[in-house]
């Protein structure tokens, strides 16, 4: 079965989003643009979420972490907000 990992930032406006983006792809740490920004609980960890298989993520997530690239900074609308999405592994 499938296996990702990933980490994300949650924030509530798509511009917020896509200037934190620009940061990261300049060069800001993605852990502390996640602990300075995100209002997941994960936050706290950088936005790690650890090791997860299809279907556990809400589907507009789960198409990015098992269908885009890997190492790359993704942005992504859900139900929760706008998602920074970075996959870290896939297997």
């Amino acid at each position: 079965m499938a296996k990702a990992s990933a980490r994300h930032i949650v924030v509530d406006s798509e511009e917020k989003a896509t200037a934190l983006k620009a940061e990261i792809e300049a060069g800001k740490d993605f852990a502390e643009a996640a602990k300075e920004n995100s209002s997941c609980p994960s936050s706290a960890q950088g936005g790690e979420l650890g090791e997860f298989g299809p279907g556990q993520m809400v589907p507009e997530f789960d198409k990015v972490c098992f269908h885009e690239a890997v190492g790359v900074v993704h942005l992504v609308q859900t139900q929760f907000g706008y998602h920074l999405v970075e996959v870290t592994a896939r297997s």
